[in-house]
């Protein structure tokens, strides 16, 4: 993704991408093995799923792109997403 259209993404929808972020925060169930890291991000991650079936999660992190591949990260996801 072009850093032109990652800033136009992020401008354009990062309200929105807040509001669902801390509405579907609560949908995540507490994992034993989720404990923060030291090299943890520190700045804004917003999770981008293209396929709902798929098991790939682009997380934009400031200015670098990082690709995941999680089915059940992207399951989560996207129960979070459609809770309300």
């Amino acid at each position: 993704m072009s850093d032109t259209s990652r800033r136009s993404f992020i401008a354009a929808s990062g309200a929105g991408l807040g509001a669902v972020a801390v509405t579907g925060a609560g949908a995540f169930t507490a994992s034993a093995s989720a404990r923060p890291r030291a090299d943890r991000a520190q700045e804004r991650v917003v999770a981008l799923v293209d396929d709902h079936r798929g098991d790939t999660v682009t997380l934009l992190v400031g200015e670098r792109e990082v690709v995941v591949k999680d089915r059940d990260l992207v399951t989560r996801l996207l129960n979070a997403a459609g809770s309300r």
